[in-house]
């Protein structure tokens, strides 16, 4: 009798390594722009993971297909233009809404009052390493809009998560390539060892702040 559990593994590998391969041809094909179109619509609400984007260009680095800065330049740019719409759509609509009709969903001037001290405070901490969370990156500038952080400030600290983060994606893809077993498995230590050096940097920062500002 044939082993069900076995075919529906096959399958799913089979399907997996095509989409790798699907993956890797459209952003081969698509060249810059596609690497810089598709991560501003993973830094929205668009359910496009980086990875998926980001791995594929670090293949096509390995291949002389692509260039390495200018992969990691438009994987950067893209996610700060994708951030910005959030943000904007936050500011310029969520933030009257929530101001005039919050006090009916639980949330009065009060509270809302708060993210805008949150992030006068802390925001570029927050933002640095809300990019680098998985799911945390593609909402945190949404509370950034609604709090206005600095433009310079939003800028900076979502260049600088994004940047760390694709840099990481497009080494993996530079030395796994299209072994998706060891895609799968080496990044989910990564993203482990990512959310790690987020608590750490979180520890430092509050460390600094009690030790420097709190006297």
């Amino acid at each position: 009798m044939p082993n069900s559990k076995s075919d529906n593994c096959d399958r799913i590998t089979v399907m997996f390594h095509e989409a790798i391969r699907w993956l890797v041809q459209t952003v081969g094909d698509l060249g810059y722009a596609g690497i810089f179109v598709m991560m501003a619509l993973e830094s929205t609400f668009f359910p496009i993971p980086s990875e998926a984007v980001m791995i594929p260009a670090g293949y096509l680095v390995q291949q002389g297909r692509m260039d390495f800065t200018i992969s990691l330049v438009c994987g950067v740019a893209g996610s700060v233009a994708g951030a910005y719409f959030n943000y904007f759509l936050a500011s310029r609509l969520g933030r009257p809404f929530i101001l005039k009709y919050g006090k009916y969903v639980g949330i009065p001037e009060h509270k809302f009052l708060k993210v805008d001290s949150y992030f006068h405070n802390h925001g570029e901490i927050t933002t640095f390493i809300g990019r680098l969370i998985p799911v945390v990156r593609h909402v945190i500038s949404f509370p950034a809009g609604l709090g206005r952080m600095s433009h310079i400030k939003f800028t900076a600290y979502t260049a600088l998560g994004a940047a760390l983060w694709v840099t990481v994606l497009l080494g993996l893809g530079y030395l796994i390539g299209e072994e998706e077993e060891l895609i799968r498995r080496y990044l989910s230590q990564i993203t482990i060892a990512v959310v790690i050096f987020s608590v750490f940097i979180i520890t430092v920062y509050i460390y600094w702040k009690k030790k420097f500002f709190n006297r």
